[in-house]
């Protein structure tokens, strides 16, 4: 089963063509990786792959920019919803 952080770079590659290299504290958006509509992108297919909703306050560079950000974000709404299973 791939991993969290397997499945956003694989989705960030296929999608923004990201590099696989890409360091996991790198700037999507200062990058140029994604812009607006990118993130949108983006939490349209967490929502989706994930099985979660992402809030509009979550929408946030804390949670979204970045692969580390975006992987630490993932496990915390996964564990939420497992708490409260």
């Amino acid at each position: 089963m791939p991993t969290i952080e397997s499945r956003i770079r694989s989705f960030l590659g296929e999608q923004f063509q990201a590099p696989d290299d890409l360091p996991s504290d790198a700037s999507l958006l200062d990058g140029g990786i994604i812009d607006s509509i990118g993130v949108l992108t983006l939490v349209t297919w967490l929502e989706e792959a994930f099985g979660f909703v992402v809030d509009d306050e979550d929408v946030l560079p804390g949670n979204l920019d970045g692969v580390g950000n975006l992987v630490a974000y993932v496990q915390r709404k996964l564990d939420e919803a497992a708490a409260r299973a």
